[in-house]
C-alpha cells in the first residue's frame, strides 16, 4: 500500500489553493486500490475537509505515514520527514537564499524533491503552472488600483467599480464585473486628458495571455510596439493595447540583428531599449521571465529620468512576475492582497504604501493565483492528474538514470534520495556547508 498526502497550505492567510482537488483524488483512489490518501485539515482551503472525506481520503494532521506529499508552496523545514517524496513549487532553482535551508534539510534526510516548475515536455514547454491565473488576477487587481489611482488624483472613473480579484467568488464573477466596466466605459467615457490610455503587456507566455484575457473584455484598439514608438498612440478610442515581444524590448549591444535563440543563450550581448516606450504608457503589465543574466526593462535611473521630464503618463506598474529588484527595478518588496501596492520615488528611495505619491503605483503581490483559489486549483489539479499515480507508484530503489518516474517528472526532480540530480548539481554552491 502506498500513501499519498496532501499538505495544508499555511504560508499566509491568503493561501487557499490545493494541488489536488477532491474529485481527482477520488479518481486516483478508485483507479489504484493500492493507494490511500491522507489530507491535512484546513479551515481556509477552497475545498472543505468533508469533500476529501467523501472522496475516500482520511483527514488527519499526521502525514508521517505518507510516501509522497503534494503541496503548492514550499515545505517548512521543521515538517520535513525522512525518505519522503515532496512535490511542490520549491522556489530553489535560482538559488533563492530563503529556501536553501529547506533544500539542505531534504538532502540530509534522503528526500526526493520534485519541482512543478520544471515539469516540461520534450521541447521545454512547462506543463504545470499557475501563470494564467496570476495574469488574470493581476489584471483584475490592476483595474481596481487604476480606479483608486485616478480617484486619488481627483478623477472618478468606472474603474472604481472593479474590486480586487479575491473579493469575487470565482473568475466568472470577476469577469462579469469587468464586462460591466466595459459597458460603463462605452456610456461614461474617460476624461479627455486620459485618452488614449495605453496599457502595455510584456511577454507572450501564460502570464501575459491570462492578463490579456481580462483586458480584452474592454473596448480598445491594438497598436504594434514599433508603431507606438514611431507615431505615438492612435487618436480616438479610450484604451490602447500594446504587446511587447523580446524583439521590441531588446537590442544587440553591437546593433546587429535580433535573434531570439541567441538572446536566451547569450543575454549579455543585448541591452534593454524598453524605456524609450515609457513616456507613452499609462499601465505596464509585466509578465516576462527574468533572472540576473538578463537586462532590466525599467531601471530606477530610467524611471527618474521619465519623472523629471514632466511627460510621464505612467500611473501603474503591475509587476505580475514580481522579481524583487528584477526586471522592474523599483519592485523593491512584495505585497499582500489587502495592501497590494506602493509608490516608490527613485530619487529619494522612499516607499509609500497605497497609490498616491510621486511616480507610478507598483502592484507587487507575489501570490496572485491565490486570489482565484477555485479556478487555480481546478486548472492545476487537472494538469497534475496524469502524473500523480506514477509518482506515487515509482520505485525509488532504482538508480536515477533508470527511474520509472515519468520522463517529464524526472526532468523536474531536483533531489533523488537526498542527492542533487545531474541537471541541478549547480545548486551545491547555494546550499553551502
Amino acid at each position: 500500500m502506498r500513501t499519498l498526502g496532501i499538505r495544508r497550505e499555511d504560508k499566509n492567510r491568503w493561501e487557499r489553493r490545493t494541488p489536488i482537488i477532491p474529485r481527482h483524488l477520488k479518481a486516483i483512489i478508485e483507479r489504484r486500490p493500492d493507494v490511500r490518501g491522507i489530507v491535512q485539515p484546513s479551515p481556509r482551503r477552497v475545498f472543505q475537509d468533508d469533500a476529501y472525506r467523501d472522496a475516500g481520503a482520511t483527514v488527519s494532521e499526521d502525514l508521517s505515514s505518507c510516501d509522497v506529499i503534494f503541496a503548492v508552496k514550499e515545505i517548512p523545514v521543521e515538517t520535513i520527514q525522512p525518505n519522503t517524496v515532496y512535490a511542490c513549487f520549491s522556489h530553489t532553482i535560482k538559488g533563492q537564499a530563503q529556501n536553501m535551508p529547506m533544500l539542505k534539510r531534504m538532502a540530509e534526510l534522503g528526500c526526493t524533491l520534485i519541482d512543478y516548475e520544471k515539469i516540461t515536455d520534450a521541447s521545454g514547454r512547462r506543463l504545470l503552472f499557475f501563470g494564467r491565473q496570476a495574469g488574470q488576477a493581476g489584471m483584475i487587481d490592476s483595474l481596481h488600483l487604476l480606479g483608486e489611482r485616478f480617484a486619488a488624483e481627483g478623477m472618478e472613473t468606472p474603474f472604481s467599480e472593479v474590486s480586487m480579484a479575491h473579493c469575487y467568488a470565482n473568475l466568472d464573477a470577476a469577469m462579469e464585473a469587468v464586462t460591466r466596466l466595459a459597458i460603463a466605459l462605452r456610456t461614461d467615457p474617460l476624461p479627455d486628458s486620459l485618452q488614449p490610455l495605453v496599457v502595455a503587456f510584456t511577454g507572450e507566455g501564460n502570464v501575459s495571455r491570462g492578463a490579456q484575457e481580462v483586458f480584452d473584455l474592454l473596448p480598445h484598439t491594438v497598436v504594434a510596439a514599433r508603431t507606438l514608438l514611431r507615431e505615438g498612440p492612435p487618436k480616438g478610442g479610450q484604451l490602447c493595447k500594446v504587446v511587447f515581444s523580446e524583439q521590441d524590448m531588446m537590442q544587440r549591444t553591437d546593433d546587429g540583428p535580433f535573434e531570439l535563440d541567441e538572446y536566451y543563450a547569450h543575454p549579455a550581448r543585448y541591452r534593454s531599449v524598453f524605456e524609450r516606450y515609457l513616456r507613452h504608457i499609462a499601465v505596464l503589465v509585466n509578465g516576462i521571465y527574468w533572472d540576473e543574466r538578463y537586462p532590466r526593462l525599467v531601471t530606477n535611473v530610467g524611471l527618474s529620468r521619465l519623472l523629471a521630464s514632466g511627460r510621464s503618463k505612467l500611473r501603474l506598474i503591475a509587476d505580475i512576475t514580481c522579481d524583487v529588484r528584477g526586471s522592474i527595478e523599483c519592485t523593491i518588496k512584495t505585497t499582500d492582497p489587502d495592501s497590494p501596492s506602493y509608490v516608490y520615488d527613485p530619487d529619494t528611495a522612499e516607499l509609500r504604501m497605497g497609490v498616491s505619491g510621486r511616480g507610478p503605483a507598483i502592484l507587487a503581490v507575489d501570490n496572485l493565483p491565490a486570489e482565484l483559489p477555485m479556478d487555480a486549483s481546478l486548472h492545476f489539479s487537472e494538469s497534475l492528474l496524469p502524473f500523480i499515480g506514477e509518482i506515487v507508484a515509482a520505485d525509488l530503489q532504482l538508480p536515477f538514470e533508470r527511474s520509472d518516474l515519468p520522463i517529464a517528472v524526472r526532468r523536474a526532480t531536483l533531489l533523488y534520495n537526498g542527492q542533487l540530480t545531474p541537471a541541478f548539481r549547480y545548486l551545491e554552491r547555494y546550499i553551502g556547508d
